[in-house]
């Protein structure tokens, strides 16, 4: 199919500036709690959860024993002690499965025990049960300090993993009119419920301390991250800054200053106006232009209206089948860059005598080599271009991706070599910005006139 030559007019598409805003909003202050105590609260759910399962079986097994031996209560107290006991007990395992009624059940449940621990002789009172085997109440006993674990701070968990198992035993012998064989009771279940119940409370604070620390870490390690990815912003807002200083603000008070005519003072106001407009844009990916995979119609729509942005009506040629691969949002930026500032210095120091722009794939294409071959050989072994595409191989791989743009005029042209170091129209604007895409800038100047030359290839992978 032979190339299509067309003339593209077209105007500057609108910003959509919308869909970043939201990006832009900080979160809240209990957002950011939330994010910094993750594992802390994994650690929390998990152990609730643990607790009322264990709990759970114990209650169950004090529960049958209370049934069989009350343990010496009293008639009257024998039902309203245990529906108190037990049913705070069971509200208490089905409230550690939800974060927010975990802490004040499991709380409540160790005060109850407390105080049915101080009402038991009361409770009990005229009665001498036998010394073995244990009471009920005994085997709630770390029940009632994992509980204080879950619900309270450490100086409270502390005291009840120590006054539940001591105060159990002083009631115990109390209940049995400190005999003896209460008192050998006593030394065995205490001890017990002690070394247990530390062993439960020392887990909890050891997994608590290691998730307190895997979240300060981690927040250490946000802020630190945040604070790189906020100096590589400034850092590349000042960049573009840079850039924008010349090829926008400084061009315009150079052709302020130059502009001895209506056509040069309208183009200075042009300019101006342009460098007002992208000071504006400074924030945004590619300074104003729109990332978007482009076309060779719409890249060359985007040089168009960025000379339009100058005051410059220039219709830009395509010259392209309508089947050519799509070139990448950040080349087509930077090369509507590349070439509005190639079109700029043809009106500054060439009165724009004879200017064009051309959009194109390159001419010159090599053809590609098989994939798997590392340079291109005859079937014989030598080097030849047997093994290029129009390989049946090669036919099978898709097109990549090229494009060049051609701004030319005939002017009077320059000598490059004279240009001095300080003049960035051509070394920054022009040369490094598409050197940073990995392209090619090339600038033939002379008599005749100066035609710049941009070109870029995609690479296989």
């Amino acid at each position: 199919m032979a190339p299509e030559v067309d003339v593209v007019n077209a105007a500057p598409e609108p910003a959509a500036a919308w869909d970043r805003a939201w990006g832009q909003i900080p979160q809240g202050r209990l957002a950011s709690a939330w994010q910094g105590t993750f594992t802390r609260r994994r650690i929390e759910r998990i152990a609730a959860i643990a607790a009322a399962v264990g709990c759970f079986v114990l209650g169950i097994q004090a529960f049958f024993i209370a049934l069989g031996n009350n343990a010496g209560l009293r008639p009257g107290w024998t039902v309203p002690l245990l529906t108190i006991v037990f049913g705070s007990l069971v509200i208490m395992c089905g409230a550690c499965f939800f974060r927010a009624t975990a802490r004040v059940a499991t709380g409540a449940f160790a005060v109850i025990y407390i105080v049915m621990l101080a009402i038991w002789p009361l409770a009990t009172a005229g009665a001498v049960p036998a010394a073995t085997p244990e009471p009920w109440p005994w085997y709630l006993i770390n029940v009632a300090t994992i509980a204080a674990v879950i619900a309270f701070p450490f100086p409270l968990q502390l005291a009840w993993t120590i006054a539940t198992p001591v105060l159990y035993g002083i009631v115990r012998v109390v209940q049995g009119g400190f005999q003896f064989e209460y008192l050998l009771a006593a030394v065995f279940e205490v001890p017990y419920s002690l070394i247990l119940g530390g062993l439960l409370m020392t887990l909890v604070t050891i997994f608590r301390r290691m998730a307190s620390g895997v979240d300060r870490e981690r927040a250490r390690t946000v802020a630190a991250y945040a604070q790189a990815a906020e100096a590589q912003a400034a850092q590349e807002e000042r960049v573009a800054v840079s850039a924008l200083m010349h090829d926008s603000v400084l061009a315009a008070l150079i052709a302020a200053e130059r502009a001895d005519g209506p056509r040069a003072r309208s183009l200075a106001m042009s300019m101006a106006r342009e460098a007002l407009e992208g000071l504006a844009d400074t924030g945004t990916p590619s300074g104003g232009i729109d990332p978007q995979p482009a076309t060779m119609k719409s890249l060359a729509r985007g040089i168009q209206a960025s000379l339009a942005d100058l005051g410059l009506r220039l219709q830009v040629r395509v010259e392209a089948t309508d089947d050519e691969p799509t070139i990448p949002g950040t080349i087509a930026a930077a090369m509507i860059r590349a070439a509005t500032q190639a079109a700029a210095n043809a009106i500054q120091h060439a009165d724009g005598v004879g200017l064009e722009a051309i959009v194109r794939r390159p001419v010159d294409l090599p053809r590609e080599p098989v994939l798997g071959t590392d340079a291109p050989r005859s079937i014989d072994g030598e080097s030849g271009e047997d093994a290029y595409a129009p390989s049946d191989v090669a036919d099978d791989l898709p097109r990549l991706a090229a494009v060049e743009v051609v701004v030319s005029d005939k002017g009077p042209g320059f000598d490059i070599d004279a240009v001095p170091d300080d003049r960035l129209g051509i070394s920054a604007s022009i040369l490094a910005r598409i050197a940073a895409i990995d392209g090619e800038a090339v600038i033939d100047s002379g008599p005749h006139g100066t035609v710049v030359t941009l070109r870029w290839r995609e690479v296989r992978r």
